[in-house]
């Protein structure tokens, strides 16, 4: 069962993401994703603040009234932190933002790096399954980077989490990855 705090956790990204779709062919309701991290990162017996950091990741980044201030006033200090550490700069170029993603690997926190490691995974299997069941064209359009940019830029960054961290989250990361290239080999 989980705890009062994930259920807030859970609570407050539905709410956050409220009205948000994903990008892409398949679409969907934003607040999917972090609840699929949080739910992958549960399979694996991450703690709770793993979860909850997971469920919040993208809320201070994407979602009107949210900043680190309020995440730590619902939750605390550690988890706003691992959201801080996490949110990406949106004034930023495309290429400014991933580039900068790949070199904060080796600093970020080991509970950041587990979300981080999650979220890349949801994103690269979400990815392939939707070049499965859609032209390539209409998926890699939604893409700044576009295809090449994007592929390269997802293995860098497959590259430097896996390069900090073992274990089955790593395992699943780098098989994603590998199968998305693939994918797109052919």
């Amino acid at each position: 069962m989980f705890s009062p705090r994930v259920e807030l956790g859970l609570r407050c990204c539905a709410e956050a993401h409220a009205g948000q779709v994903r990008k892409g062919p398949s679409g969907g309701p934003y607040a999917l994703h972090p609840i699929h991290m949080a739910l992958m990162l549960a399979r694996l017996g991450e703690s709770e603040t793993v979860l909850i950091a997971a469920l919040l990741h993208d809320v201070v980044e994407d979602c009107p009234g949210w900043d680190l201030a309020r995440v730590e006033q619902l939750f605390d200090a550690e988890i706003a932190a691992v959201v801080g550490e996490l949110t990406e700069e949106k004034g930023r170029s495309w290429q400014e933002r991933k580039a900068r993603q790949v070199e904060q690997i080796p600093a970020l926190s080991e509970t950041a790096l587990r979300v981080k490691a999650a979220d890349k995974l949801h994103n690269l299997c979400s990815l392939a399954a939707d070049l499965e069941s859609h032209s390539p064209e209409s998926v890699w359009t939604r893409f700044n980077g576009g295809r090449d940019r994007t592929l390269e830029m997802s293995r860098r960054l497959v590259d430097a989490i896996c390069a900090r961290l073992e274990g089955p989250l790593a395992t699943a990361l780098q098989e994603s990855m590998d199968r998305l290239e693939r994918l797109e080999s052919r």
